[in-house]
């Protein structure tokens, strides 16, 4: 081990590899700042760049981009109030509102030093615990999924608020979205009318650009007040704040790493799933629920914490089983075999000196989010004092470009039309966005695991209790539903018994 670490070290030390890491920093840092634009869209553009490069220096780049562009999608999420990413939706609200009170450099910086420490230790547990958490992940079967997924949709109605109707409600036209396209089962259409471009279902990210980035922008065209007025990020006095916050939220920035790691090793789960989780556990844990939604850096934190060890744990079942944790380490593994590098058991005694390479590198891009972090909060200033008659029709240039570049044909641009206008309607009748888009990620891959395990067990209910594992998400799932629907009727007795 000792030998492998010191032939890593070298390999890392390489001038290639470390203008590799910088340069992909750097990129991965401008994709993730542009709304529409994901952390697998950064890496996926890097594949062509990566035959050039050595198998280290082709990794390294990998791993940079996305910590990079997983911390830069917080930015037009907490400035403009666009979620650049996913994961970052779920901790926007607070995050805008605080920017609102002149806290833009508290914000982005807390989003890349909270980001920082969760990949860390997220880093330090896949070193450790690889082959231990790699093979929990390898036993869960579609039962597990399944629950996984309802666990995760619920966790979307509890951080949506304190109405749980309403995020229901939400969730529900969430997931009648996701029944778009071809039945897993049979093949036959669903509410496609005819087109083909829906026949794979609606595309997430013209989703996302549409539900978020549309209302904003409109939003953005009716404010008449001059953006100027907002208060400038100063890098000094963030620091300060965000030392504070990390004395007072240690715990939620801990929890949010080890969920965010365990989370990432499930096959298929990812960063967004583990930010939304952390965020909904640590709401529930908080003692200050009276801040959230208000402008509180608690979920910021514990968001930000999640996403990048996420990031980390998804390469414990890719490194050790060759089994892709999410979109980006399934690219990774196409760049390690391309590289004549095979993942799996064996990986850590054929090419042990590129594994501690790999971990090595997830250090040296966590720590880069540092000084990219510092030039976010240098220019958020300059975004914020951009006048509203400039910035609402470039972001509406982005956004199409975004929504057009995922299939590159016009089916993007309308599923960003239509659903825009769905979540100005949502928001006219007070119903919260962010169930509805997690129910249209997630829909998609509950059904699927639903009807494998239904197939498997010829329709008994029972097998999704048999095994262990599954047994004791599905208690976790059903006693949550319980406990929301108690406290729901509660509330609402209480407020029938009121008098007037």
């Amino acid at each position: 081990m000792a030998g492998d670490l010191i032939g890593a070290m070298a390999l890392i030390a390489t001038p290639d590899t470390i203008l590799s890491i910088v340069i992909a920093s750097f990129f991965g840092f401008v994709v993730g700042a542009l709304p529409g634009l994901t952390a697998t869209m950064a890496v996926a553009l890097l594949i062509p760049i990566t035959f050039l490069l050595s198998p280290v220096a082709a990794i390294a780049s990998i791993v940079s981009a996305a910590a990079m562009s997983i911390f830069a999608g917080d930015i037009p999420g907490a400035l403009l109030r666009i979620p650049g990413t996913p994961a970052s939706a779920a901790y926007m609200t607070d995050a805008n509102a605080l920017v609102r009170k002149g806290e833009a450099g508290f914000v982005i910086g807390a989003s890349a030093v909270f980001g920082m420490i969760g990949g860390v230790i997220g880093t330090v547990i896949l070193i450790a615990a690889a082959p231990l958490l790699a093979d929990f992940a390898l036993s869960f079967s579609s039962f597990e999924f399944f629950w996984l997924g309802c666990l995760g949709l619920s966790c979307a109605v509890l951080v949506a608020g304190d109405d749980l109707l309403k995020g229901m409600g939400a969730l529900m036209i969430g997931l009648l979205i996701a029944c778009v396209g071809m039945d897993y089962t049979t093949g036959y259409p669903r509410f496609t009318f005819g087109s083909w471009a829906l026949l794979e279902g609606i595309s997430f990210i013209p989703a996302l650009i549409g539900m978020f980035a549309l209302p904003e922008i409109l939003r953005l065209l009716s404010d008449r007040s001059p953006r100027h007025q907002l208060p400038e990020a100063e890098p000094g006095s963030a620091l300060m704040k965000i030392a504070r916050a990390g004395r007072r939220h240690w715990w939620p920035s801990l929890r949010g790493s080890v969920m965010g790691t365990a989370i990432g090793s499930l096959p298929g789960a990812g960063a967004d799933i583990a930010a939304w989780i952390s965020v909904a556990v640590t709401r529930r844990a908080t003692r200050e629920p009276e801040k959230w939604g208000k402008g509180h850096i608690e979920p910021i934190v514990a968001g930000g914490s999640a996403n990048n060890a996420a990031l980390a744990g998804a390469w414990i079942p890719a490194l050790v089983f060759a089994i892709p944790g999410d979109t980006i380490t399934a690219i990774a593994i196409g760049v390690l075999y391309l590289k004549g590098v095979n993942p799996g058991p064996m990986v850590f005694v054929e090419n042990g000196q590129i594994v501690y390479a790999v971990f090595l590198v997830f250090f040296l891009a966590n720590l880069m989010l540092l000084p990219f972090g510092w030039i976010a909060i240098r220019m958020a200033g300059l975004v914020l004092r951009v006048p509203t008659a400039v910035i609402a029709p470039t972001l509406l240039v982005l956004a199409c470009l975004g929504a057009f570049a995922i299939n590159n044909d016009m089916s993007g641009l309308l599923v960003m039309l239509g659903l825009g206008a769905l979540a100005v309607g949502m928001n006219a009748a007070g119903l919260p966005l962010a169930p509805a888009v997690l129910g249209i990620v997630m829909g998609r891959i509950v059904e699927q695991n639903l009807m494998q395990s239904l197939i498997s067990t010829q329709g008994s209910l029972a097998g999704f209790f048999e095994r262990p594992a599954s047994a004791v998400l599905g208690a976790l799932t059903i006693g949550l539903w319980s406990i929301a629907l108690l406290r729901q009727l509660a509330r609402m007795l209480r407020g029938a018994r009121r008098p007037g």
